[in-house]
């Protein structure tokens, strides 16, 4: 690629995802991430939304810190299929061309970017959990984990553009609504050949959790080794549905089979921003306590006074869950009982 033809790009993208027909939190997180890349870059920060009787609640993002709302509303885009999105976005990149697009890492995300980055012959770092602008080059810095979560990589991607990157869900909150917020709403109109699939969508069968999926919980209760065996996991089902939260664990309970990959967090699992986040007989390994250490308030209870859980908690107990935590759930029950 030309030097002239690279700088022709101009402009900070992020990819909205609307799930059962409303926008979902996670762009409004891509939204905080975009803003600061924006300002550094002194350009207009646009979200792209791609669904079906969506363009007045697309107007919403402009409150959440767009500058332009770029919206395809078609019912052939009611659900997410790989073709008619990836379809679409190349048409927009090759006419509009963005120095910088990012999306969310969840199964959208994860699914479309690389397929993306193959239809416009641009770098894609997936799984970023930082990003930042080098002013001097005015590049991209993507830093993600790597080598299993043990060290961190720096990665630029100075030859192609777009500069494409994935974020970790729950890596950042998002901004303050502004209702006094002025934007711009782009509707763009496609032709029939666009939106054929090869895939068919025949169901969604949803996963029976306690709670709602983790990355979307606002109170997590988590558990890791220390609970000894999966026969006790009614323990922690009790106190995650009376504080109307979800359960979560670690990658050694994962590893036990005494819950589903789901519930994963941490660098190989799911990264996760709640009010609360109770760890139970959690030891906090690094991979674990980078997913969950930006939660508001952190309750640790473990039986080591040196686990390293202990370091990001705001309140730790040191004694056996087994003991703590029966008490803990009486006393919830007779608060909410008094109440």
């Amino acid at each position: 690629m030309e030097e002239k033809s690279k700088e022709e790009y101009k402009g900070v993208w992020v990819l909205g995802e609307v799930r059962d027909g409303e926008i979902h939190a996670v762009s409004y997180e891509l939204l905080a991430w975009g803003r600061e890349l924006a300002d550094k870059l002194k350009v207009d920060l646009t979200v792209l939304v791609l669904g079906h009787h969506i363009r007045d609640k697309a107007r919403e993002l402009i409150y959440g810190g767009a500058d332009r709302v770029m919206v395809v509303d078609h019912s052939a885009l009611t659900y997410f299929t790989v073709d008619p999105f990836a379809a679409i976005l190349t048409a927009l990149i090759h006419e509009e061309k963005p120095e910088v697009f990012i999306a969310s890492a969840t199964t959208m995300g994860r699914t479309l970017m690389p397929v993306l980055a193959v239809k416009v012959t641009a770098g894609l770092t997936a799984d970023c959990t930082e990003l930042d602008i080098d002013m001097q080059e005015r590049l991209l810095i993507q830093t993600r984990p790597a080598v299993g979560g043990n060290i961190m990589a720096t990665i630029k991607t100075p030859d192609f553009k777009p500069q494409m990157a994935t974020v970790r869900p729950k890596s950042k909150r998002p901004l303050e609504q502004d209702k006094n917020r002025q934007g711009e709403m782009i509707v763009k109109e496609f032709d029939d050949k666009f939106y054929p699939s090869r895939v068919k969508r025949l169901d969604f069968i949803r996963e029976e959790t306690i709670g709602v999926p983790i990355q979307d919980a606002e109170t997590i209760v988590a558990f890791g080794k220390g609970l000894k065996d999966g026969k006790n996991l009614a323990l922690i089902n009790e106190l995650a549905t009376l504080l109307h939260g979800s359960v979560g664990a670690s990658r050694s309970a994962i590893d036990a089979g005494w819950i589903s990959y789901s519930h994963q967090v941490g660098l190989s699992g799911k990264t996760v921003s709640p009010r609360l986040y109770m760890a139970c007989g959690i030891s906090g390994a690094v991979q674990h306590l980078a997913g969950m250490s930006s939660a508001e308030t952190i309750v640790a209870i473990n039986s080591d006074p040196d686990a390293e859980i202990f370091s990001v908690a705001d309140y730790g107990i040191v004694g056996d869950l087994f003991e703590i935590l029966p008490v803990l759930i009486e006393k919830i029950k007779h608060e909410q009982k008094g109440a």
